[in-house]
Protein backbone atom coordinates (compact mmCIF):
# COMPACT_ATOMS: atom_id res chain seq x y z
CA UNK A 1 0.00 0.00 0.00
CA UNK A 2 1.41 3.44 -0.80
CA UNK A 3 0.75 5.19 2.31
CA UNK A 4 -0.13 9.34 1.30
CA UNK A 5 -0.35 12.60 3.19
CA UNK A 6 -1.86 15.79 2.11
CA UNK A 7 -1.06 19.29 3.49
CA UNK A 8 -3.97 21.53 3.09
CA UNK A 9 -7.08 19.28 1.98
CA UNK A 10 -9.80 21.41 3.33
CA UNK A 11 -10.73 22.70 -0.26
CA UNK A 12 -12.50 21.72 -3.10
CA UNK A 13 -9.12 20.45 -4.87
CA UNK A 14 -8.73 18.52 -1.55
CA UNK A 15 -12.05 17.12 -1.25
CA UNK A 16 -11.53 16.02 -4.55
CA UNK A 17 -8.40 14.38 -3.89
CA UNK A 18 -9.53 12.73 -0.46
CA UNK A 19 -12.67 11.14 -2.22
CA UNK A 20 -10.30 9.33 -4.79
CA UNK A 21 -7.94 8.36 -2.39
CA UNK A 22 -10.38 7.02 0.33
CA UNK A 23 -12.08 4.74 -3.17
CA UNK A 24 -8.44 4.03 -4.58
CA UNK A 25 -7.35 0.31 -4.20
CA UNK A 26 -3.30 0.54 -3.55
CA UNK A 27 -3.49 3.95 -1.13
CA UNK A 28 -3.53 4.26 2.90
CA UNK A 29 -4.34 7.93 3.75
CA UNK A 30 -2.34 8.51 6.74
CA UNK A 31 -3.29 12.38 7.15
CA UNK A 32 -5.14 15.42 5.85
CA UNK A 33 -3.87 19.04 7.19
CA UNK A 34 -6.08 21.81 6.75
CA UNK A 35 -5.55 25.35 7.91
CA UNK A 36 -8.18 25.87 11.06
CA UNK A 37 -9.70 22.60 10.29
CA UNK A 38 -7.62 20.37 12.83
CA UNK A 39 -9.75 17.92 14.94
CA UNK A 40 -12.44 18.67 12.60
CA UNK A 41 -13.72 15.20 10.77
CA UNK A 42 -13.12 15.13 7.28
CA UNK A 43 -16.44 14.67 6.64
CA UNK A 44 -17.36 17.63 8.39
CA UNK A 45 -15.97 19.53 5.85
CA UNK A 46 -16.42 17.35 2.87
CA UNK A 47 -19.93 16.61 3.38
CA UNK A 48 -19.97 14.23 0.65
CA UNK A 49 -17.41 12.28 2.24
CA UNK A 50 -20.20 11.40 4.78
CA UNK A 51 -20.18 7.39 5.48
CA UNK A 52 -16.51 7.59 3.84
CA UNK A 53 -14.16 8.35 6.21
CA UNK A 54 -14.07 8.76 9.91
CA UNK A 55 -10.41 10.81 9.24
CA UNK A 56 -9.70 13.95 11.04
CA UNK A 57 -7.95 17.11 10.06
CA UNK A 58 -4.34 16.91 11.41
CA UNK A 59 -2.12 19.73 13.40
CA UNK A 60 0.79 18.78 11.95
CA UNK A 61 2.32 16.09 8.66
CA UNK A 62 4.25 13.20 9.58
CA UNK A 63 6.36 12.66 6.94
CA UNK A 64 8.29 9.74 7.87
CA UNK A 65 5.03 8.10 8.10
CA UNK A 66 3.96 8.05 4.32
CA UNK A 67 5.42 7.61 0.83
CA UNK A 68 3.63 10.02 -1.25
CA UNK A 69 2.80 14.23 -0.28
CA UNK A 70 -0.05 15.90 -2.26
CA UNK A 71 0.96 19.43 -1.69
CA UNK A 72 -2.00 21.78 -2.27
CA UNK A 73 -0.71 25.01 -1.07
CA UNK A 74 -0.16 28.47 -2.37
CA UNK A 75 2.97 28.96 -4.31
CA UNK A 76 4.91 30.87 -1.22
CA UNK A 77 3.81 28.08 1.14
CA UNK A 78 5.02 25.94 -1.23
CA UNK A 79 8.15 27.23 -1.42
CA UNK A 80 8.70 27.75 2.38
CA UNK A 81 7.66 24.17 2.99
CA UNK A 82 10.40 22.64 0.06
CA UNK A 83 12.97 24.92 1.60
CA UNK A 84 12.50 24.27 5.48
CA UNK A 85 10.92 20.98 5.89
CA UNK A 86 12.74 18.04 6.76
CA UNK A 87 11.69 15.96 3.95
CA UNK A 88 12.78 12.23 4.60
CA UNK A 89 15.42 10.69 1.61
CA UNK A 90 12.61 8.19 0.38
CA UNK A 91 9.13 10.94 0.21
CA UNK A 92 7.90 11.83 -2.97
CA UNK A 93 6.07 14.98 -3.76
CA UNK A 94 3.36 15.99 -5.66
CA UNK A 95 3.10 19.60 -5.60
CA UNK A 96 -0.18 21.38 -7.16
CA UNK A 97 1.41 25.20 -6.78
CA UNK A 98 2.87 26.67 -9.90
CA UNK A 99 6.08 27.34 -7.99
CA UNK A 100 8.10 24.38 -10.06
CA UNK A 101 6.31 23.80 -13.10
CA UNK A 102 8.71 25.61 -15.36
CA UNK A 103 11.95 24.20 -16.33
CA UNK A 104 14.99 25.66 -14.00
CA UNK A 105 13.57 25.01 -10.72
CA UNK A 106 16.02 24.49 -7.96
CA UNK A 107 14.35 21.48 -6.80
CA UNK A 108 14.51 19.39 -10.07
CA UNK A 109 10.25 18.85 -10.12
CA UNK A 110 8.87 17.06 -12.98
CA UNK A 111 6.01 18.73 -15.19
CA UNK A 112 3.50 15.95 -14.07
CA UNK A 113 1.43 16.11 -17.27
CA UNK A 114 1.66 12.40 -18.85
CA UNK A 115 0.31 12.62 -22.36
CA UNK A 116 3.90 14.95 -22.42
CA UNK A 117 6.15 13.38 -19.97
CA UNK A 118 5.01 10.22 -18.84
CA UNK A 119 8.77 8.15 -18.92
CA UNK A 120 10.24 11.31 -16.92
CA UNK A 121 7.89 11.34 -14.37
CA UNK A 122 7.89 7.44 -13.82
CA UNK A 123 11.42 8.21 -13.00
CA UNK A 124 11.37 11.12 -10.71
CA UNK A 125 10.84 11.70 -7.08
CA UNK A 126 9.14 15.46 -7.43
CA UNK A 127 5.97 16.23 -9.71
CA UNK A 128 4.79 19.64 -10.01
CA UNK A 129 1.16 19.20 -11.14
CA UNK A 130 0.04 21.16 -13.94
CA UNK A 131 -2.44 24.14 -14.14
CA UNK A 132 -6.23 23.02 -14.89
CA UNK A 133 -6.35 25.62 -17.96
CA UNK A 134 -3.35 24.53 -18.93
CA UNK A 135 -3.84 20.92 -18.84
CA UNK A 136 -6.72 21.80 -21.30
CA UNK A 137 -5.46 24.25 -23.52
CA UNK A 138 -1.84 22.44 -23.77
CA UNK A 139 -3.14 18.73 -24.36
CA UNK A 140 -5.28 20.46 -27.46
CA UNK A 141 -2.50 21.19 -29.36
CA UNK A 142 0.30 18.69 -28.45
CA UNK A 143 -0.01 17.18 -31.50
CA UNK A 144 0.59 19.91 -33.47
CA UNK A 145 3.88 20.99 -31.83
CA UNK A 146 4.98 17.41 -32.08
CA UNK A 147 4.71 18.22 -35.74
CA UNK A 148 6.26 21.46 -36.31
CA UNK A 149 2.57 22.92 -37.19
CA UNK A 150 2.30 25.46 -34.80
CA UNK A 151 3.43 28.82 -36.71
CA UNK A 152 0.94 30.82 -36.45
CA UNK A 153 -0.37 32.89 -33.76
CA UNK A 154 -2.97 30.94 -31.33
CA UNK A 155 -6.42 32.23 -29.92
CA UNK A 156 -8.09 30.77 -27.37
CA UNK A 157 -11.25 31.07 -25.35
CA UNK A 158 -12.27 28.92 -22.42
CA UNK A 159 -14.42 29.08 -19.85
CA UNK A 160 -14.62 27.50 -16.00
CA UNK A 161 -16.62 26.25 -13.71
CA UNK A 162 -16.66 28.10 -9.87
CA UNK A 163 -14.86 25.68 -8.35
CA UNK A 164 -11.69 26.56 -10.54
CA UNK A 165 -11.73 29.78 -8.42
CA UNK A 166 -11.16 28.37 -5.10
CA UNK A 167 -13.20 27.86 -2.06
CA UNK A 168 -12.33 31.19 -0.40
CA UNK A 169 -15.66 33.24 -0.35
CA UNK A 170 -15.33 36.57 -2.47
CA UNK A 171 -17.72 39.09 -4.04
CA UNK A 172 -16.92 37.02 -7.66
CA UNK A 173 -18.13 33.51 -5.98
CA UNK A 174 -21.65 34.30 -4.71
CA UNK A 175 -24.36 32.38 -5.97
CA UNK A 176 -26.13 35.59 -6.70
CA UNK A 177 -22.75 37.17 -8.61
CA UNK A 178 -22.23 33.80 -10.70
CA UNK A 179 -25.27 32.93 -11.30
CA UNK A 180 -26.79 33.82 -14.95
CA UNK A 181 -23.35 35.22 -15.12
CA UNK A 182 -20.44 35.18 -17.31
CA UNK A 183 -17.42 37.09 -17.18
CA UNK A 184 -13.69 37.36 -18.25
CA UNK A 185 -10.82 37.78 -16.00
CA UNK A 186 -7.10 38.27 -16.85
CA UNK A 187 -7.11 38.59 -20.35
CA UNK A 188 -3.94 38.02 -22.57
CA UNK A 189 -1.88 37.68 -19.11
CA UNK A 190 -2.99 34.54 -17.08
CA UNK A 191 -0.53 32.61 -14.92
CA UNK A 192 -0.96 29.35 -17.15
CA UNK A 193 0.67 30.85 -19.90
CA UNK A 194 3.95 30.63 -19.42
CA UNK A 195 3.75 26.64 -18.21
CA UNK A 196 1.81 26.15 -22.17
CA UNK A 197 4.20 27.63 -23.80
CA UNK A 198 7.11 25.60 -22.49
CA UNK A 199 5.04 22.86 -22.92
CA UNK A 200 4.75 23.40 -26.57
CA UNK A 201 8.32 24.95 -27.23
CA UNK A 202 9.58 20.90 -25.76
CA UNK A 203 7.96 19.54 -29.13
CA UNK A 204 8.67 22.99 -30.94
CA UNK A 205 11.81 24.36 -30.53
CA UNK A 206 11.01 26.53 -32.70
CA UNK A 207 7.83 27.69 -31.61
CA UNK A 208 7.93 31.40 -31.39
CA UNK A 209 4.27 32.67 -31.95
CA UNK A 210 2.00 34.18 -29.54
CA UNK A 211 -0.84 32.54 -27.64
CA UNK A 212 -3.84 35.11 -27.32
CA UNK A 213 -5.64 33.51 -24.47
CA UNK A 214 -8.98 34.97 -22.83
CA UNK A 215 -10.64 32.84 -19.83
CA UNK A 216 -14.59 32.85 -19.06
CA UNK A 217 -15.67 32.83 -15.12
CA UNK A 218 -18.95 30.26 -15.94
CA UNK A 219 -22.43 29.84 -14.11
CA UNK A 220 -21.71 26.40 -13.73
CA UNK A 221 -19.83 24.43 -10.71
CA UNK A 222 -17.57 22.27 -12.74
CA UNK A 223 -15.38 22.10 -15.43
CA UNK A 224 -13.09 23.77 -18.47
CA UNK A 225 -14.92 24.41 -22.24
CA UNK A 226 -11.62 25.77 -24.45
CA UNK A 227 -12.05 26.56 -28.33
CA UNK A 228 -8.89 27.18 -29.68
CA UNK A 229 -8.03 28.50 -33.17
CA UNK A 230 -4.87 28.47 -35.35
CA UNK A 231 -4.09 28.78 -39.10
CA UNK A 232 -3.60 25.58 -40.93
CA UNK A 233 -3.80 24.41 -44.09
CA UNK A 234 -3.58 20.63 -43.58
CA UNK A 235 -6.95 18.57 -44.71
CA UNK A 236 -8.84 17.51 -41.51
CA UNK A 237 -8.14 14.18 -42.36
CA UNK A 238 -4.70 13.85 -42.02
CA UNK A 239 -4.84 16.43 -38.75
CA UNK A 240 -7.68 13.77 -37.47
CA UNK A 241 -5.10 10.97 -37.84
CA UNK A 242 -2.14 12.93 -36.27
CA UNK A 243 -4.04 13.29 -33.18
CA UNK A 244 -5.53 9.91 -32.91
CA UNK A 245 -1.42 8.79 -33.34
CA UNK A 246 -0.02 11.22 -30.90
CA UNK A 247 -2.86 10.36 -28.33
CA UNK A 248 -2.99 6.09 -29.35
CA UNK A 249 -1.20 5.23 -25.72
CA UNK A 250 -3.22 7.43 -23.68
CA UNK A 251 -5.68 6.69 -21.47
CA UNK A 252 -7.57 9.58 -20.66
CA UNK A 253 -7.03 12.19 -23.71
CA UNK A 254 -9.61 10.81 -26.49
CA UNK A 255 -10.53 12.30 -30.40
CA UNK A 256 -13.54 12.20 -31.09
CA UNK A 257 -15.54 12.74 -34.60
CA UNK A 258 -18.45 14.43 -33.16
CA UNK A 259 -19.47 17.76 -31.27
CA UNK A 260 -18.69 17.52 -27.83
CA UNK A 261 -20.01 19.03 -24.73
CA UNK A 262 -18.86 20.03 -21.32
CA UNK A 263 -20.98 16.88 -19.75
CA UNK A 264 -19.22 14.28 -21.40
CA UNK A 265 -16.32 15.14 -18.90
CA UNK A 266 -17.45 16.28 -15.52
CA UNK A 267 -16.79 13.72 -12.95
CA UNK A 268 -14.39 12.11 -14.77
CA UNK A 269 -10.42 12.35 -15.46
CA UNK A 270 -10.86 12.15 -19.44
CA UNK A 271 -10.07 15.16 -22.07
CA UNK A 272 -12.30 14.85 -25.01
CA UNK A 273 -10.73 17.15 -28.29
CA UNK A 274 -12.90 17.71 -31.34
CA UNK A 275 -11.32 18.97 -34.55
CA UNK A 276 -12.85 20.59 -37.59
CA UNK A 277 -11.71 23.00 -40.59
CA UNK A 278 -13.04 25.99 -41.68
CA UNK A 279 -10.51 27.10 -45.00
CA UNK A 280 -7.60 27.58 -43.00
CA UNK A 281 -8.51 28.01 -40.21
CA UNK A 282 -8.64 24.79 -37.51
CA UNK A 283 -10.58 24.83 -34.46
CA UNK A 284 -9.88 22.69 -31.88
CA UNK A 285 -12.24 22.00 -29.20
CA UNK A 286 -11.43 20.54 -25.73
CA UNK A 287 -13.10 19.89 -22.52
CA UNK A 288 -11.94 18.34 -19.00
CA UNK A 289 -13.46 18.37 -15.27
CA UNK A 290 -11.06 21.30 -13.59
CA UNK A 291 -11.22 19.06 -10.56
CA UNK A 292 -9.86 16.47 -12.09
CA UNK A 293 -8.13 15.93 -15.07
CA UNK A 294 -7.21 19.45 -14.06
CA UNK A 295 -5.84 19.21 -10.75
CA UNK A 296 -6.96 15.86 -8.46
CA UNK A 297 -7.46 12.90 -10.91
CA UNK A 298 -4.03 14.11 -12.91
CA UNK A 299 -2.40 14.35 -9.48
CA UNK A 300 -3.71 10.57 -8.61
CA UNK A 301 -2.82 9.42 -12.52
CA UNK A 302 1.24 11.06 -11.65
CA UNK A 303 1.06 8.95 -8.66
CA UNK A 304 0.40 6.12 -10.40
CA UNK A 305 3.56 6.46 -12.74
CA UNK A 306 5.54 7.45 -9.68
CA UNK A 307 4.62 4.11 -8.15
CA UNK A 308 4.83 1.43 -11.07
CA UNK A 309 0.48 0.92 -11.17
CA UNK A 310 -1.58 0.88 -14.09
CA UNK A 311 -2.43 4.12 -14.68
CA UNK A 312 -6.16 4.06 -14.69
CA UNK A 313 -6.17 2.83 -11.10
CA UNK A 314 -8.46 4.73 -9.11
CA UNK A 315 -9.94 7.03 -12.12
CA UNK A 316 -12.17 4.58 -14.07
CA UNK A 317 -15.14 7.49 -12.92
CA UNK A 318 -18.00 7.83 -15.06
CA UNK A 319 -20.11 10.82 -16.45
CA UNK A 320 -23.02 11.49 -15.29
CA UNK A 321 -25.79 10.15 -18.11
CA UNK A 322 -27.56 13.71 -18.25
Amino acid sequence: MIKTGIIEGAGFTGGELIRLLLNHPDVQLMFITGRGNSGQKIHEVHRGLYGETELTFSEEPELDKIDLLFLITSAEESRQFMETAVIPERLKIIDFSRNYRLKGNDKEFIYGLPELNRRAICKSRFVANPGNFASCITLGLLPLAKNLMLTDDIYVHAIIGSTGTGHKASSQTTFSWRNDNVSIYKPFVHQHLPEIRESLEQLQSSFRADIHFVPYRGNFTRGIFCTIMVKNKVSIEELTQLYTDYYAKDSFTHITPDNIDLKQVINTNKCLIHLEKHGDMLLITSCIDNLLKGTSGQAVHNMNLLFNLEETTGLNLKATAY
